[in-house]
């Protein structure tokens, strides 16, 4: 029995392993539970293994590289239009099977742990700032029942509330007093560690010369340099810039026929997370330029002048992912009016 490929289903406890010869029939159908997979794999010779971009895949991915196998990521919505017939976890590994064998198929790169511990940073203070949003909201909410107003942002909370607290003169019950004050010490709590994983990413981003190379760029911080470069890892996985920025979903939708291109929004494909920090730092950049009155970039110019600015913001998000991919790839710092000598 020679396998050369295997489709491996990801779950939790039992993994659905499908693979096939050499002329592409199916030899092998099976179970595993996951104390089984390292040692299935270990006894066998080195073979392609394709695994859905999901849950844990990175980590069996690196573990079965360990083993000599070559491990091949896809992501769920490009395996789909292979699965015949009614959905379950055989059909599953088989259509995994069969679409990680494609010439055309569009990979996954794998991650490393380093790069997993930056991004588990990132994840964890995005979900503490939803919370610290949230619980602003709901202060706002509260007090505004009682006519109590609290200005628009963030800060006016640490800056307002103590001293609706300390305000004896505001008619609010003792009850909601202590609640509030409750509730305040739940939103500090959650500013802090905002404050702390900031630290801990700053920290990381400044023993990185990669992330510190691509915070160069007008609009691009440490947040979102320490996110990029954990998120794309090997820029030369990506064959040039335009192909990180669609892999980021920067670039338009198409629904065209019959020689007929019709171009929509972009479609938000890849990272939302990273994209999100992409299009808020260009917004940023293009209010800095105008700010000072001036906007150096004649693109730029040109492009503010013609366009909406959300357009232009995402633009200008786009044009800044293929400026990072280039930065990455071949590892030089930004220069502002760079011309390629291809031109």
């Amino acid at each position: 029995m020679n396998v050369t490929t295997f489709g491996i289903d990801l779950a939790k406890n039992v993994f659905q392993v499908h693979g096939i010869d050499a002329r592409g029939k199916a030899v092998i159908r099976k179970q595993l539970k996951r104390g089984e997979m390292t040692a299935y794999f270990v006894n066998l010779p080195p073979c392609l293994i394709g695994m859905e971009a999901c849950g844990s895949a990175h980590y069996w991915a690196r573990e079965l590289q360990r083993l000599g196998h070559t491990v091949k990521l896809m992501a769920p919505q490009f395996v789909k239009p292979y699965v015949k017939s009614n959905k379950n976890d055989r059909a599953d590994a088989e259509a995994i099977c069969e679409a990680v064998t494609r010439p055309s198929m569009r990979f996954v790169p794998i991650k490393s742990v380093e790069q997993q511990a930056v991004l588990a940073l990132h994840r964890a203070r995005q979900g503490f700032v939803k919370e610290r949003t949230a619980q602003s909201n709901q202060i706002r909410g509260l007090l505004a029942e009682f006519g109590v107003t609290v200005p628009v942002g963030i800060s006016q909370i640490a800056r307002c509330i103590p001293s609706i607290l300390e305000d004896a003169d505001n008619a609010l019950p003792d009850r909601f007093r202590a609640l509030l004050a409750r509730l305040y010490e739940h939103f500090h709590h959650l500013h802090e560690q905002v404050i702390a994983l900031e630290h801990e990413i700053k920290t990381w981003h400044a023993q990185s010369a990669a992330s510190q190379r691509a915070a160069q760029v007008p609009g691009v911080g440490p947040i979102t340099a320490s996110a990029l470069v954990a998120t794309v890892g090997n820029a030369h996985d990506f064959a040039n810039g335009r192909q990180l920025a669609a892999w980021l979903g920067l670039v338009p939708k198409q629904h065209s026929t019959g020689g007929k291109a019709v171009l929509l929004g972009i479609s938000k494909r890849g990272d939302s997370y990273l994209r999100t920090l992409l299009i808020h730092g260009a917004r940023a950049a293009i209010l800095a330029a105008r700010r000072r009155g001036l906007v150096a970039d004649a693109w730029l110019t040109r492009l503010l002048a013609r366009s909406h600015p959300n357009v232009a913001a995402v633009a200008l998000a786009n044009k800044n992912a293929r400026i990072l991919w280039a930065l990455l790839a071949y590892e030089r710092d930004y220069q502002p009016g760079y011309v390629s000598p291809a031109h």
